[in-house]
This record gives C-alpha cells, sequence and structure tokens, in this order.
C-alpha cells in the first residue's frame, strides 16, 4: 500500500486533464483556468490562463496537486509553485500514445482514481480505426497572422497519420513553424485542415486563404485535447475530413 497521502485538492491548469479528471471526480477540482471549458458548469475556481496562471491564487488554495502540461504550460510558473511547496505533476504529450499513458500517470497515479473504463474505450476507438486509403496531404494552420501550421512531433499530426493524412511540415525544425501563406498556396497540398482552436477557423475564415484546395472544418477539442474526447474523436475526425470540400 502506497504511503502517499490521499489527494483531495486538485489545480488543473490543462484543459483536456480538466476535463479528464472531472469525467471521474469533479469534486477534485478546485482550481482550473480561464480556458477549462469542459464539462460544462464546473464550480472550481479560475486561476487566470495557461500561460499567465495566478500562482499566488493557486498556491492560496493549497492543493495537493497541480497538474500542467510541458507546452501548454511555462517553466517560470511551474517553478514558482514548486517553490511554493505545492507538489507539481508534469505531462508530455506528442503522440496518442504518449496521451494514453499520461493519462492513466495522472489519474491513477496522481489523482489516486480508478482506471476510468473512458480511457479503455478511447484506446479501443484507436486501436480499431481501419487504415485510411490513399493518404492525403495537408497543410495544418493553428494560426494566421501570421500563419502558422502544425510542425514536428505534435499529437495533433499523429492523430491525423492515423487518420491516413500527413501534414506537409511534419518533418520542420519547428514544432509550430511560421510559414508565408504564397509558400503554403505552392506546397502541393490535397487539402487543408482548419481546428477551431487555437485560432477560430470557421467557413468564413480560412478557407478563403486557400482557393481551389479542399477544407476540413475540424473540431479542435478532438485534434488536440487528450482526455475524454478521445473517444468520439476517431469518428468525428473522420467525418470532417470526408466531407472536406
Amino acid at each position: 500500500m502506497s504511503n502517499r497521502p490521499a489527494v483531495r485538492r486538485v489545480v488543473s491548469l490543462v484543459p483536456s486533464l480538466t476535463e479528464a479528471v472531472a469525467a471521474s471526480a469533479p469534486d477534485l477540482l478546485v482550481g482550473i483556468t480561464d480556458w477549462c471549458t469542459h464539462p460544462p458548469g464546473l464550480r472550481a475556481a479560475r486561476v487566470g490562463g495557461t500561460k499567465n496562471p495566478d500562482t499566488t491564487r493557486i498556491a492560496a488554495l493549497a492543493p495537493d496537486l497541480v497538474i500542467a502540461n510541458e507546452e501548454e504550460n511555462r517553466a517560470p510558473d511551474l517553478a514558482a509553485l514548486r517553490a511554493a511547496g505545492l507538489e507539481v505533476l508534469v505531462t508530455e504529450v506528442h503522440t496518442l500514445d504518449q496521451a494514453f499513458a499520461e493519462l492513466a500517470r495522472v489519474l491513477v497515479d496522481g489523482c489516486g482514481l480508478a482506471r476510468p473504463d473512458w480511457l479503455d474505450a478511447a484506446e479501443a476507438a484507436w486501436r480499431n480505426l481501419a487504415p485510411a486509403a490513399p493518404v492525403r496531404r495537408a497543410l495544418v494552420p493553428v494560426w494566421r497572422r501570421p500563419w502558422m501550421v502544425l510542425g514536428r512531433d505534435t499529437f495533433a499530426g499523429d492523430l491525423l497519420a492515423r487518420l491516413g493524412v500527413e501534414h506537409l511540415y511534419r518533418a520542420h525544425s519547428d514544432r509550430y513553424p511560421r510559414i508565408p501563406l504564397d509558400e503554403l498556396r505552392a506546397r502541393g497540398a490535397d487539402l487543408v485542415v482548419l481546428p477551431d482552436e487555437p485560432y477560430r477557423f470557421t467557413a468564413d475564415d480560412g478557407p478563403e486563404a486557400f482557393p481551389g484546395l479542399p477544407a476540413a472544418l475540424v473540431s479542435g477539442r478532438h485534434l488536440t485535447w487528450y482526455g475524454p474526447s478521445l473517444v468520439e474523436a476517431p469518428a468525428v475526425l473522420s467525418a470532417a475530413l470526408r466531407t472536406a470540400r
């Protein structure tokens, strides 16, 4: 039996991890970011953004555990929380397999919860995914003004690859390179994939920049979040890609 004290108070600085904890034990959450939108109606204290959390407010909440992510949260903020005597669990997620492993680490090892059924369902949903053919080559912008796209070693890129989509900057030295629009248009893509976060691309804001190229408008939560959304993500993303126009 572990000698670790029971975790009763958790602050989550990652929206997808907030949803993952809330799906099993919402009462654990005493602090969440302004961007934690799922599930709706969470009553935990808001502690600022993922990039600018109020570390003093977080410390005052006296959590047993703060959960964070090496990409979404800044190292100086996490260092400040540790200096305040708080335990900080930092996840690293660049692939789907990493996501599954880190979710188990956060929920079971970190929070002391039973492994949730939805995590098994998510693994099964992706394991049973039929191979997509033919493979399509895509641009995947995540921002405009300036234009930024998926680059190397991204969770979203791994999900798309499993759905038969190779994004054209997967070998770039940067994870989210800034690429001039003219270069993007000349790259020879089969389609452009436009998520609704972090930049909110819509039918009227994004596709017009790539005339003649089919555009797939996809749910950012299903493309970039690792949590309960992974259960339905294969079907949701596949449908959006299939109906690109």
